[in-house]
């Protein structure tokens, strides 16, 4: 993922909907300086594995079971 810094000036222009998808599509993080020391930093999230499917069942009674007392 590459880094990127702009002023919020550079932005004003541009609609928050385009700059998100700007980031998402150059997988890019981006840092906007407001201010002197102050910053807003977008990243974009890490595309998720699908989850494996499981061979098994569940027991039917497996939540009571796990109830009853001893």
């Amino acid at each position: 993922m590459t880094n990127r810094t702009v002023v919020l000036d550079d932005l004003k222009e541009r609609t928050l909907e385009e700059v998100l998808w700007e980031v998402v599509r150059q997988q890019e993080v981006l840092t906007v300086r407001l201010a002197e020391r102050e910053a807003v930093t977008i990243k974009p999230s890490p595309h998720l594995k699908p989850l494996p499917v499981l061979e098994g069942f569940v027991p039917e009674g497996w939540k009571d079971a796990i109830y009853e007392l001893g």
